[in-house]
């Protein structure tokens, strides 16, 4: 099957889906009437909607569930045949003021000249404790498998607490430090043991949007060294968002992650630029 046809299948079907889904770790408390921070999955209100807008205004039930589907990628043909095509989501179950959970899988594929260069697989379950407070706890596990990296398998399972630094209308940042324990299986072993480590790990995440404006902005850091070997990692990603129509936004994510140990012949650092569609609501 030619890779767009692939694509177009792939996105028809999540955007078919009824995913139940919602922020990038936000741990923000969903409340009726207030504005969501860039990338909350928040519904905005289409512009000459009236009927649409009196009954968000007599709505006052909170959203247990919030949802973002985004596809993305890039395609060239020529001298350098490239294509990259990317699925990510967010979702978010909030059943009461103590606990929520939210997951945020994705999947990428690309091929450069016809051979497979990305092919990343990243799953994961987490849980805010008294999210709702300025003070919370948090527990997560992800699994992930990436052929950039040249990784079969990698299992993370970490906990720790959360505070959340700036809570406004247009503002939203929160930083949170975990205990994190990984265990990594790489594909070449004979010369390049596995790695079981234990690390800490800090994320700072903001989320801003603009006064009458329908561009957003948010972004996430995490900085993980090692506490029992020499070996530290950091990732972040940079996300602006423009408010297209009532669930349907343009998105430009810039990414960068590094592993200071890699499988040899393995690039320490990964950059990428892509530009996609997301599709978010709640219920």
């Amino acid at each position: 099957m030619k890779l767009p046809l692939l694509t177009i299948f792939l996105l028809l079907l999540f955007f078919n889906t009824n995913a139940q889904d919602a922020p990038s770790d936000t741990l923000q408390p969903i409340k009726p009437d207030t504005n969501m921070p860039a990338d909350s999955t928040s519904e905005e209100e289409e512009e000459g909607d009236e009927e649409g807008e009196e009954e968000e205004e007599k709505d006052d039930t909170p959203a247990k569930f919030r949802y973002r589907i985004a596809t993305d990628g890039t395609y060239t043909s020529g001298n350098v045949n490239r294509a990259l095509i990317q699925f990510s989501s967010a979702l978010d179950f909030n059943n009461s003021k103590i606990i929520k959970f939210s997951s945020s899988p994705s999947y990428i594929y690309g091929q450069q000249n016809k051979v497979l260069a990305e092919k990343e697989l990243f799953v994961d379950l987490r849980t805010s404790i008294l999210h709702e407070r300025k003070f919370y706890y948090l527990a997560f596990t992800s699994y992930e498998k990436s052929n950039l990296r040249k990784i079969n398998d990698r299992f993370i399972g970490a906990a720790g607490v959360g505070l959340k630094l700036v809570q406004k209308t247009h503002a939203y940042i929160s930083v949170t430090n975990v205990l994190l324990y990984e265990k990594t299986d790489f594909v070449i072993n004979e010369k390049f043991p596995d790695r079981n480590l234990w690390r800490n790990s800090t994320r700072l995440f903001g989320e801003y949007t603009f006064k009458d404006s329908k561009a957003s902005i948010s972004h996430t850091l995490f900085i993980q060294p090692s506490i029992t070997e020499k070996n530290f990692r950091w990732n972040g990603n940079l996300i602006l968002k423009y408010q297209l129509s009532k669930h349907i936004s343009f998105r430009s994510t810039v990414e960068n992650s590094y592993e200071s140990i890699v499988v040899p012949g393995r690039q320490n650092n990964d950059f990428r630029w892509t530009f996609g569609i997301a599709y978010e609501g709640k219920k």
